[in-house]
């Protein structure tokens, strides 16, 4: 079986694994078909990890997949081969005292696929077969590509994060930062039935994916610096904001522009930022943080069978597994690339 693998910054490989031998009952071998290229992946391909989770030895990486199932180790589990389902990257203990209180994203003892966290690290989804647990396995419908599937984990993100915000319905929210997962969570809050959605970004093609998707007004920042100060009048616009660019300036920004008792989450921001203090005091305002999902992943899957929310604006190229060198770079490219999607070879 061939494999992704990353051995350290710019060393990516595409070589040869074994496969698991054999399988309990409750476990399933599928046909990866495609797979997402996150920002995850990216770091490690670029930096050789992010912050302080470096990576210590060589790391399949990927989790964002969709699969065909090849052999079942239950005949009346529920699942026959040939069936087409996404699979969820998150694998909670259960037993830890966060899952017990119902809190699985929070696991302490996760294995969430291609994640150097802990050492040994948990390798990740990019290969040609794997071995999954039967509740990591969600149905694809037949109108569902395989594509399309394969981004139920990024969009579960997006739905974590308006669970966070304690509900979109009605409210006028802000999105800054149009990347995949921003203009995601822009088709969630469209489904959500938010009722004005403003987005922020520096890219043109970036903000032209955010109108596909569903937003009601889109600012290049770049071009006008200034455009979000219409929004700051009478203590500000927005009930919601989502801060989805990594931006400490971005998320400055958006404080003045939400409105007394706003929630604002931070959904793409790592690292030591300073806020002003005196303007989350003064207006009241909630901020939270929003890390991972368990539970929206079955929901993400059933608005993409159900049509609710369209993901295909945010593909903006598929390759080939074994040019996975190129795909990377090409991921990396903002100004060429929204979401690669690289190609297992199962058809649909």
């Amino acid at each position: 079986m061939q494999a992704i693998v990353c051995h350290a910054a710019k060393d990516l490989r595409v070589e040869a694994l074994e496969q698991a031998p054999g399988l309990a009952r409750d476990q399933l071998r599928v046909r990866v078909a495609r797979g997402g290229i996150c920002g995850s992946d990216l770091h490690y391909y670029q930096h050789g990890g992010f912050g302080a989770v470096r990576l210590k030895e060589p790391m399949v990486l990927g989790h964002e997949i969709s699969a065909v199932i090849d052999e079942v180790g239950d005949p009346q589990g529920g699942f026959s081969v040939g069936q087409r389902i996404s699979v969820s990257p998150s694998r909670p203990c259960s037993d830890c005292r966060y899952c017990q209180e119902g809190l699985p994203n929070h696991c302490l003892n996760m294995r969430f696929y291609g994640s150097a966290m802990p050492f040994p690290h948990i390798q990740g989804a990019f290969r040609e077969t794997l071995v999954i647990d039967s509740r990591q396995a969600h149905l694809l419908a037949s109108g569902t590509t395989l594509a399309e599937g394969a981004l139920a984990e990024p969009l579960s993100v997006g739905l974590h994060a308006i669970q966070r915000a304690g509900g979109v319905f009605g409210k006028r929210v802000l999105v800054t930062g149009c990347g995949p997962i921003g203009n995601l969570l822009i088709g969630s809050l469209r489904a959500a039935g938010a009722l004005q959605i403003v987005a922020a970004d520096l890219s043109d093609s970036a903000l032209a994916c955010a109108r596909r998707m569903g937003a009601s007004q889109t600012h290049n920042l770049k071009d006008e610096p200034e455009a979000l100060a219409r929004y700051t009048a009478d203590k500000g616009h927005f009930d919601v904001m989502f801060e989805a660019s990594g931006s400490a300036q971005a998320l400055r920004d958006g404080l003045s522009c939400v409105r007394p008792r706003a929630v604002v989450v931070t959904v793409g921001l790592g690292g030591d930022v300073s806020i002003p203090l005196n303007v989350v005091v003064g207006k009241e305002i909630d901020l939270r943080g929003t890390f991972r999902f368990h539970p929206e992943f079955a929901q993400a899957v059933d608005l993409l069978n159900r049509k609710a929310i369209d993901v295909t604006p945010v593909i903006s190229h598929t390759l080939p597994f074994n040019e996975a060198v190129q795909a990377f770079e090409l991921a990396g490219d903002k100004q060429q690339a929204m979401k690669v999607v690289l190609d297992f070879g199962v058809r649909e």
